[in-house]
C-alpha cells in the first residue's frame, strides 16, 4: 500500500498517537482510541489539514485508508456509530482509495471498532421506530419490494449477469462464470428438493424468472412463481413466452400468504429475509400447508451469526434503513427453532458465504464499470455511494464471517 504521509509531504510525520497531538478535530482522539483497539491491519487516517495519524492492529492483516473531507464526521460517529458513519459516507464526508478494503479491514473480526460508540444508543431508537411502521403486512411488504425491485428492470440488467438473478451464486472453483455459478446453484435446489420431470414446484419470490427458466426448460418442472414487484413480473412473464415456457411456468402478482393448493416441492430464494421477524412463523406454516405430505422445500436464506443475532435484531443497519426496508436475517439456531416449530424436519444445509462474497465483488466490479449507463437514467452520486457501500459492505460481511448463506432443505412429515 503506498505510504499517505509521503505522499501528502509528511514523510516521518504519520503519528500513531495523538497523546501530543495540537488542535484535533472535535470527538477524533475518541475515534481514534477506539480503531487502535483493532485486532489486526492498519488504518491510515488523514485528516483535512493533512496530518496522517496510523491504527495499527497486533497482528497483521488488510491495509486501507481513510481520508477525512469534513471533520464532522467523528462527532457522528460518537453520536450515531457504525450508521451515522456510514450515513456520513454517503454525504461526501471522508472517502476511501479502496472502500472494500476498507470495509474487509472493519469486518477482519474487528469487533472493537463497531462497539466502541455508546453514544449511538439514541439513534439507534429512533430508527428503530422507523423500522417498526415497515413491519412487513401484506401492504407493506408489497411497498418494502418496490421501494428496492422497481428501481426498474433495465438498471439490475445492466450489472446483473445474463440470467438476471439477483442471489448469491455457487462458486465451485472461483473462476467459472458468474452466468455458470448461478445455475449450478440453481442444480444443486432442484436436486435437493428431490423432485422430478412434471412435478409441480411453487417458487415464493420468483425474481426475474432465472429459477422457474432453468427448472421448467432444463429439468420439466411445472413452475407456480409469486412475485410482489409488478416490473419483475412484467419481466418474467416476457421471457418465459421468449422461451416458449408459458405452458409449463404460471407467474402471478400475489402474496405468499394468499396462495393456496399443495406441491411436489417449494423452492425460494433469498425472499425469506423481506418476511419480516413477526411473520416468521407464518411463512414456515404457510410453507408447510403448500407441501404434499413427504414432500419438500429448499430455501437459500442469509443468516447473521448467532453470536451478534440478539444485537443485530436491536439495531438498524444500514441495509435495513437504504435498501431493503422491513428485511430482518435469521441466525442460523433462531431459522432451525422456526422449522420445527411448524412441524417441518430439516433434511440438510449447505452453507457457501464465500460464494455470497465472490458473487458481490463482481456484482460492484460491474456495477462501476456501468455507471456511466445507469447514471444517463438519472442517478446520481450519492446514489452511486450508497449502492457502492452497500455492495462492499455486504461482501465485507461474507468475507468475514458475520454473515453466511444457506440451502437448506426441509420436509413434511408424511
Amino acid at each position: 500500500m503506498k505510504d499517505l504521509a509521503a505522499e501528502a509531504g509528511l514523510v516521518g510525520a504519520v503519528q500513531t498517537s495523538v497523546q501530543d497531538a495540537q488542535h484535533l478535530p472535535r470527538y477524533f482522539a475518541r475515534c481514534f482510541s477506539v480503531a487502535q483497539a483493532m485486532r489486526a491491519g492498519r488504518l491510515d487516517i488523514r485528516l483535512p489539514d493533512g496530518r496522517v495519524f496510523r491504527a495499527q492492529g497486533r497482528a497483521a492483516g488488510i491495509e486501507a485508508e481513510l481520508h477525512i473531507h469534513d471533520t464532522e464526521v467523528f462527532a457522528r460517529l460518537v453520536r450515531e456509530g457504525y450508521l451515522g458513519f456510514c450515513e456520513a459516507y454517503l454525504d461526501g464526508g471522508w472517502s476511501t482509495p479502496d472502500l472494500q478494503a476498507f470495509l474487509d479491514l472493519l469486518s477482519d473480526d474487528n469487533d472493537a471498532i463497531y462497539c466502541g460508540y455508546p453514544g449511538q444508543k439514541i439513534a439507534q431508537l429512533y430508527e428503530r421506530i422507523r423500522f417498526w411502521f415497515k413491519r412487513n403486512s401484506k401492504e407493506q411488504a408489497r411497498r418494502n419490494i418496490e421501494y428496492h425491485y422497481d428501481l426498474g428492470n433495465d438498471f439490475y440488467a445492466l450489472w446483473l449477469d445474463d440470467t438476471m438473478t439477483y442471489s448469491s451464486a455457487v462458486f465451485e472453483t472461483g473462476t467459472e462464470s458468474h452466468e455458470a455459478a448461478q445455475r449450478e446453484k440453481y442444480r444443486r435446489m432442484v436436486d435437493a428438493m428431490g423432485v422430478k420431470p412434471g412435478d409441480h414446484v411453487l417458487e415464493i419470490g420468483c425474481g426475474w424468472g432465472g429459477f422457474a427458466e432453468y427448472a421448467a426448460g432444463e429439468r420439466g418442472l411445472r413452475i407456480t412463481g409469486l412475485t410482489i414487484s409488478p416490473s419483475q413480473l412484467e419481466y418474467a412473464q416476457k421471457r418465459m413466452a421468449k422461451a416458449g415456457l408459458s405452458d409449463l411456468v404460471t407467474l402471478k402478482l400475489q402474496d405468499y400468504r394468499d396462495e393456496t393448493g399443495q406441491y411436489d416441492g417449494v423452492a425460494s430464494i433469498e425472499m425469506f429475509e423481506a418476511v419480516g421477524e413477526k411473520y416468521w412463523p407464518v411463512f414456515f406454516d404457510t410453507l408447510r400447508a403448500r407441501l404434499k405430505p413427504g414432500a419438500r422445500a429448499t430455501l437459500q436464506i442469509i443468516t447473521v451469526e448467532d453470536r451478534r443475532f440478539e444485537s443485530y435484531r436491536k439495531d438498524i443497519d444500514f441495509i435495513q434503513k437504504y435498501i431493503f426496508p422491513g428485511g430482518m436475517l435469521p441466525g442460523p439456531s433462531v431459522l432451525r427453532q422456526q422449522v420445527a416449530r411448524a412441524g417441518l424436519q430439516e433434511v440438510g444445509s449447505v452453507e457457501f458465504g464465500q460464494s455470497y462474497s465472490e458473487t458481490l465483488r463482481r456484482w460492484h466490479a460491474t456495477f462501476n464499470e456501468k455507471w456511466p449507463e445507469i447514471a444517463a437514467m438519472g442517478f446520481d452520486a450519492r446514489f452511486r455511494r450508497m449502492w457502492n457501500f452497500y455492495l462492499t459492505s455486504c461482501a465485507a460481511a461474507f468475507k468475514g464471517g458475520s454473515c453466511d448463506v444457506t440451502q437448506i432443505t426441509i420436509a413434511r412429515p408424511g
